[in-house]
């Protein structure tokens, strides 16, 4: 295939590496407000990349450092039906191979309140 071609071939709902999608700049946005308040420390999107085994990797959407100076993992979903089959699968074999908290975010619309529930790993 030519290299033009590659380059215009993404998944549908597919970004490029290091770009958010608006669910994941929503969340900054609630990263940022976290850090403002002394909450946590530093957040880095898309910082870590985990192997999970030969040829399987996991890149969590957020890597957070919190006040008491513990390492999280966040990943970031725009609905629990999204978060299914191989992401699920990769959350939870990260949590048993890695010594960091893992929790996936998912929006709650604004019409039942607004903000955040999570799931933890």
């Amino acid at each position: 295939m030519a290299s033009w071609c590659k380059k215009n071939f993404y998944a549908l709902g597919r970004l490029k590496a290091g770009e958010m999608n608006k669910t994941e700049a929503a969340y900054k946005e609630r990263l940022l407000s976290l850090l403002h308040e002394g909450e946590i420390l530093w957040f880095k999107f898309e910082g870590v990349k985990l192997r999970l085994a030969d040829n399987t990797f996991y890149s969590p959407d957020f890597a957070v450092l919190n006040k008491s100076g513990e390492i999280e993992m966040h990943e970031v979903k725009g609905a629990r039906v999204i978060f299914q089959d191989d992401a699920k699968v990769k959350i939870k074999v990260a949590a048993e191979l890695y010594p960091f908290k893992f929790i996936a975010a998912f929006p709650i619309p604004k019409k039942k309140g607004g903000g955040w529930e999570f799931d933890e790993y």
